[in-house]
């Protein structure tokens, strides 16, 4: 990993820089080569909801996320980039091969696409970071979504770390304008509140970079996220739904005031299950899922 103490033209060595460019070449021949596909990617106006996990969630790291998902009656499955053990799989265009079959054949959707492991190789930090976002372009777009979530925890957290929002702000300039021409949106998601990620997408100021948001982490950190979800009108890409060790609807959060604040800001599209299994994983998401689907109807 490198110095996190080092500017940003330190960490992006000049031949990362290069190996980056040669990337986006490569990305933007993919995308020009790829299938039309706007019916996909199109925005959440005029669609209802829709109930996914990611497959982080359902326990697999494999194409048998979606015999799970199936199994719970989910509409689709939010898929992981992969590992640094795997080498980032989906990069592969076999392997993504294999989660679209697995998906049609078990009749539901890849929701859209996640980069869990940039909470240990952050984003901020690591210049392998930047070029697995660089590479999910294209492999979003074989994919055929649109969402790209940008995790931030952990290694990767951006709370209280002002050079480090610095350098990812600079990154993010860097990759939008990339992500824009893909028709891709980069969600951010982190412990950060809804004005400090404003003022990220503000400094950015590319379309293409959103928030991913999590109700549950926004409630371990104590926001009012029903206030926040107003706030962040028209920059919300997509939604986690979990309550720390609750199951969904027995704890802290009250998920019919998470529907208001979603009509007040006219969002539909994907909501993703992240939450507790306390007893077993299948039968709790089928309970999860019954509650939202009573608040969050197709």
């Amino acid at each position: 990993m490198t110095n996190m103490t080092m500017p940003l033209t330190d960490t992006f060595a000049k031949s990362t820089r290069r190996e980056m460019i040669g990337r986006a070449t490569r990305v933007a021949a993919t995308l020009a080569l790829g299938p039309a596909l706007a019916p996909l990617l199109a925005g959440p106006g005029g669609r209802g909801f829709k109930i996914g996990a990611p497959e982080w969630s359902l326990r697999k790291a494999d194409p048998s996320c979606f015999e799970v998902a199936r199994e719970i009656g989910l509409d689709g499955v939010q898929v992981n980039l992969g590992s640094v053990e795997d080498q980032m799989h989906l990069r592969q265009p076999a392997v993504q091969r294999a989660y679209l079959t697995a998906a049609s054949q078990n009749g539901l959707e890849i929701a859209s696409l996640a980069l869990a492991e940039l909470n240990t190789i952050p984003l901020k930090s690591d210049p392998r970071a930047a070029i697995w976002l660089l590479d999910s372009l294209a492999v979003a777009r074989a994919l055929g979504v649109k969402v790209i979530l940008v995790a931030q925890f952990f290694r990767g957290e951006l709370k209280g770390d002002k050079e480090g929002t610095d350098r990812t702000v600079e990154v993010l300039k860097e990759l939008a304008p990339r992500a824009e021409k893909a028709g891709a949106i980069l969600g951010l998601e982190n412990y950060l509140s809804a004005e400090e990620n404003l003022d990220i997408l503000q400094r950015v100021g590319s379309p293409a970079l959103e928030v991913y948001y999590d109700v549950g982490n926004s409630t371990d950190k104590g926001y009012d996220i029903y206030q926040e979800i107003r706030l962040l009108k028209g920059r919300v890409c997509e939604f986690h739904a979990k309550d720390g060790n609750f199951m969904l609807g027995q704890g802290r959060i009250d998920f019919r005031k998470v529907r208001q604040a979603m009509d007040d800001i006219s969002y539909r599209g994907w909501i993703q299950i992240e939450a507790a299994a306390p007893h077993a994983l299948v039968e709790d998401y089928r309970a999860d899922l019954k509650f939202l689907k009573g608040i969050f109807p197709a």
